[in-house]
C-alpha cells in the first residue's frame, strides 16, 4: 500500500512539467495602463526625473487660472468627506511666492472668500463671518470650521512642485510596480535635528509616459501633511499644467480639488494684484505673528446726548 502511494506520487512530480496532477495552470491578466496600451514601462534616472520637475516649474512664471472648486470636509482616517460644490475659484500665482485665491458662492458669484499671501505671512477675507484674518503661513491651523483652515500656502505648495533643494534636500528613486500600476517614486529626504534623516516629500511619475500623477509631503513624524493627484496634463502657451488637482490634508481633516476653466499663463501681473486690504466694518483676527498687522480705525466719539 505505502509502496503504491510512493508510486503515484513520484509519477505526479515527474509528469509536473506537462501540467500533471499536482497543478493547474491559470492566466491572469495584467490590467494596468501599460498592459491596455501594449507598451513597456518608460525608463529614467532619479537625475533625469529631478530635472523634469525643475523644467515644469521653471517654466511658470505667473498664471491666472479660473477653476471649479470643491472644498470638501472629512478624510480617510475618519471615515467620511463631505463635499461643497459649485464654488467659482479665480487663482493669480506670480513667482515666486504671491499667490492670491478669490472663492465666490454659486448661482449669485457673490465673494466667498479672498486669500493672499506673498512668502511668510497670509490675508483673507471671509465674507460669512465678516472676519479679515492677519497670520502667518506656519502659524497652527486652530479654527474648529476645518475649511477656515485653507491658507494660500496650501494651493502654493500643491500646485506648484518644487525642484529638489541640494543644500536642503537629498533624493532616492523607487520603482513601484504590480499588476495594476507601474510607477517612479522619487523620495526627498532631509536632516533632522537629532541628526536622523527624515521623509519630506514624495513625487510619483506614470511610467506610461513618466508623467506626475501624485505628491505627498510628510510631517516629522511621518505623518502625510498633504495627498496631492494631479490629472488631465495639458499645454498653456507653451507650458505643461494640470487640469485636475485634488488636494487633501487627512491629518487637518479637508482638502480641495480644482477643476480647470480657463488658464492665462505667464501673463504679465502687477502688484497690486496680490494686494488685499481689510474690507470696512470687518472683525480683524491675528494668528501668530505676522510682520504687519493693519491699522485699526480709531474709536469714533460718541453723540452730544451722550458726553
Amino acid at each position: 500500500m505505502v509502496r503504491r502511494i510512493f508510486r503515484g506520487l513520484a509519477i505526479c512530480i515527474a509528469m509536473l512539467p506537462f501540467q500533471g496532477c499536482l497543478t493547474v495552470k491559470v492566466h491572469r491578466p495584467v490590467n494596468n495602463r501599460l498592459a491596455k496600451a501594449k507598451r513597456a514601462p518608460m525608463m529614467a534616472t532619479k537625475e533625469e526625473l529631478e530635472g523634469r520637475i525643475a523644467k515644469l516649474n521653471e517654466q511658470i512664471g505667473s498664471f491666472i487660472e479660473t477653476v471649479d472648486m470643491t472644498p470638501s470636509t472629512g478624510s480617510v482616517y475618519k471615515g467620511e468627506i463631505t463635499e461643497y460644490r459649485d464654488i467659482r475659484g479665480y487663482i493669480l500665482y506670480r513667482r515666486p511666492s504671491d499667490i492670491r485665491i478669490v472663492g465666490q458662492y454659486p448661482v449669485v458669484r457673490s465673494t466667498l472668500f479672498d486669500m493672499s499671501s506673498s512668502g511668510t505671512d497670509f490675508r483673507a477675507y471671509i465674507a460669512s463671518k465678516n472676519r479679515f484674518v492677519v497670520g502667518e503661513n506656519a502659524a497652527p491651523l486652530a479654527s474648529t470650521n476645518k475649511l477656515e483652515n485653507l491658507r494660500p500656502e496650501i494651493f502654493l505648495e500643491s500646485m506648484l512642485i518644487r525642484p529638489v533643494n541640494p543644500a536642503k534636500e537629498h533624493t532616492l528613486l523607487f520603482d513601484f510596480s504590480d499588476e495594476d500600476n507601474s510607477f517612479y517614486i522619487l523620495m526627498f529626504f532631509g536632516n533632522a535635528a537629532n541628526g536622523g534623516t527624515i521623509p519630506l516629500r514624495s513625487v510619483w511619475f506614470d511610467r506610461l509616459d513618466l508623467g506626475i500623477i501624485r505628491q505627498v509631503t510628510y510631517s516629522p513624524n511621518s505623518n502625510t501633511l498633504s495627498d496631492t493627484r494631479y490629472s488631465e496634463w495639458d499645454t498653456f502657451s507653451g507650458v505643461l499644467f494640470p487640469k485636475k488637482i485634488d488636494i487633501n490634508r487627512p491629518v487637518d481633516g479637508f482638502g480641495v480639488v480644482l477643476v480647470y476653466v480657463d488658464m492665462k499663463m505667464n501673463t504679465p501681473m502687477t502688484d497690486q494684484q496680490f494686494v488685499l486690504n481689510q474690507p470696512a466694518g470687518t472683525t480683524l483676527q491675528v494668528i501668530g505673528h505676522p510682520a504687519e498687522i493693519p491699522p485699526q480705525p480709531a474709536a469714533s466719539a460718541p453723540p452730544k446726548s451722550q458726553r
